[in-house]
């Protein structure tokens, strides 16, 4: 965040956006020019010829692909691809804007260079041109806040990382990708009277989506999540393995407690040579903390998916949450399996 002497400057002003964002010069021997969704498949390509040789802890899957490139998408977002002699594409570099921000300005940039095509200066070049982009559309915006451009890095890409140091980022905060075995014994961890376990229906959804704002109100980094921002990060939730924890109210309704919601990314599961539960989101709301619903909820879960013959549960962990999530992970059986840092720009 901010200083607060930076603060007092206006954000146009703390942005420094140049009028251009040069693309990377004809010495790098490609040709650049704006992704769109007809270039899904070539982007799906260079992202698997990368992935054999990068071994990343998650790569993107056709969905996410078209959704990136989706032009009904709200994201404010620009790309660059760079194409080699014989058309295809050999690099590309992405910078998009969250939809929803209310508190902090924030752009991320992603880049993937093919492994054929390292070396040449096109890393340095490629992050160039996305800072510059990212301050501009950080602009463009209008509003006077607190702005961010980050990145996140697989840890054992150590190239990657230093790239980034060099150009003014600093490593801000490490995510725990960690998972467990499906086989090992499950907890018992029955849910407290007055509560009741359920699958995560669509009837339930955007109350589910409401009370996930209001966990995470609170937590680094975290800003709201709107509703196509909700429908695409969950684009591949699977009912059964996502569970959701109803309490009674003194009215005699029932309100969401809290929630664990696991998608399956069978795209990924070739690569990992098993297959898994990813449970991206898990949250209770403030009333119903300290009595072992989200114990009980990822214990669903992991029943859920030995039910379905599914290898390995999966999920990630802000390893400065002051919550003591990590450990309490830990004493679900949840091992540690490597780690992205994000790295940023605070302006």
């Amino acid at each position: 965040m901010s200083s607060p002497a930076s603060s007092r400057v206006p954000l146009s002003e703390r942005l420094r956006a140049p009028e251009v964002a040069e693309v990377p010069g004809p010495h790098h021997g490609l040709t650049w020019r704006h992704l769109g969704a007809e270039d899904a498949d070539a982007v799906l390509d260079l992202v698997a010829r990368c992935a054999a040789v990068d071994k990343p802890l998650a790569a993107p899957g056709p969905l996410q692909v078209a959704d990136a490139f989706d032009p009904a998408h709200t994201l404010v977002r620009d790309s660059l691809g760079g194409f080699s002699s014989d058309g295809e594409l050999q690099a590309m570099a992405v910078v998009y804007l969250p939809p929803g921000d209310t508190d902090i300005l924030r752009a991320f940039i992603t880049a993937t260079i093919a492994p054929g095509w390292r070396g040449r200066g096109i890393g340095r070049a490629l992050l160039d041109w996305q800072d510059a982009r990212a301050r501009q559309l950080l602009a463009q915006d209008g509003r006077d806040l607190p702005a961010r451009i980050g990145a996140y890095v697989d840890e054992h890409l150590t190239d990657r990382r230093r790239l980034y140091v060099a150009a003014g980022f600093s490593p801000k905060r490490v995510f725990q990708e960690m998972r467990r075995p499906v086989s090992a014994p499950v907890p018992d961890a029955p849910l407290a009277a007055g509560l009741r376990m359920v699958d995560w229906s669509p009837e339930l959804d955007d109350e589910v989506r409401h009370t996930h704002n209001e966990v995470f109100a609170d937590h680094w980094g975290s800003q709201p999540l709107t509703p196509e921002s909700w429908r695409r990060v969950l684009r591949e939730i699977e009912p059964r393995w996502s569970k959701i924890a109803l309490a009674r109210t003194p009215d005699g309704a029932e309100e969401v407690a809290g929630y664990a919601l696991t998608s399956r990314h069978e795209h990924a599961w070739a690569a990992l040579g098993f297959s898994e539960g990813y449970t991206e989101f898990v949250g209770v709301r403030r009333a119903y903390r300290g009595r072992g619903v989200a114990r009980s909820l990822l214990a669903g879960v992991i029943r859920a998916l030995a039910a379905d013959g599914i290898e390995s549960a999966g999920l990630d962990v802000d390893t400065i949450n002051p919550s003591g999530a990590h450990g309490f992970y830990e004493r679900l059986g949840y091992q540690r399996q490597g780690a992205q840092i994000l790295y940023t720009i605070e302006i």
